[in-house]
């Protein structure tokens, strides 16, 4: 597709900072849409998993693999979001896994500081050809926690990652240089605003100590060169079905068609992190 969603300007903050927060993306009705289909998904909750944070503090995530035909696929699979990927990366995007990140008032943990090519190296993807673009469901302030960001660390290169907790974190004697050199970035976020941010970005985020929930979707892109060499939990290349942005105000879950190839990731079947301990 040629859907021209960014300005030069933007593409260029992007490949220097590592990220572009882009304000209002979604509109109110749209990302109204979404919290609510959200917040009454009983089937996603039974599909969530746990991950403690290295103070034993635990977050939930549900993480799907393809798109699907349900509204989380809409907003995934819609030209706004994929034009955007495709920009970035220079070729074809194709759906690598979303997950809804679930962090509750008083209860949501910290994640630790990572890079996600620190977890998808190991899934046998050869090149750091990857972005995620974070969609604020909730507003996502200091307070609840919201995502951090090392402005420029994906120049870096990939850092080694280690078990912490339930999570892969990078090793922090590298991170901490990065952030004596480097800028320490809040990303603060309103519900309808979006995150760009590239696979070798340092990011973390504290515990949710507000009496706000932190909802958020991410859904990740790989590109179709990139293939995975090896199989793994997430998706090798599947071409992805792009539908216009309208299609979101006119999502009917009853009108919806199949949604068997969404395909929950089950907490036995996650080794992006356990990978690091058997390596250790």
């Amino acid at each position: 597709m040629n859907k021209q969603v960014l300005s030069q300007e933007q593409y260029d903050a992007f490949w220097s900072d590592g990220y572009l927060l882009l304000r209002s993306f979604f509109t109110s009705d749209e990302i109204s849409k979404l919290q609510d289909t959200a917040r009454r998904d009983e089937d996603m909750k039974a599909h969530a998993v746990v991950r403690a944070d290295s103070e034993g503090s635990t977050s939930r995530l549900a993480l799907w693999q393809h798109p699907g035909d349900d509204l989380y696929g809409i907003f995934a699979r819609c030209d706004s979001m994929v034009g955007m990927a495709q920009q970035l990366l220079g070729d074809e995007p194709y759906h690598y896994h979303s997950k809804m990140m679930m962090k509750e008032p008083h209860g949501g943990g910290a994640w630790e500081w990572h890079q996600d090519y620190g977890y998808w190296y190991q899934n046998g993807v050869l090149k750091p050809d990857l972005c995620s673009v974070m969609i604020a469901v909730d507003a996502a302030t200091r307070e609840n926690g919201c995502l951090q960001v090392i402005r420029g660390s994906h120049t870096i290169g990939r850092i080694d990652h280690h078990l912490t907790g339930d999570q892969a974190g990078a090793d922090m004697t590298r991170v901490n240089v990065a952030l004596e050199r480097m800028e320490l970035v809040y990303c603060e976020m309103e519900p309808g605003d979006v995150l760009a941010f590239h696979c070798n970005t340092l990011h973390r985020s504290d515990a949710n100590r507000s009496d706000h929930p932190r909802w958020s979707m991410i859904s990740c892109y790989n590109t179709r060169s990139n293939d995975p060499f090896q199989e793994s939990h997430h998706p090798r290349y599947t071409p992805i079905h792009v539908v216009p942005r309208r299609a979101i105000l006119d999502f009917s879950a009853n009108k919806s068609g199949s949604t068997d190839r969404k395909e929950w990731l089950e907490a036995a079947s996650d080794r992006s992190a356990a990978s690091l301990a058997d390596r250790d």
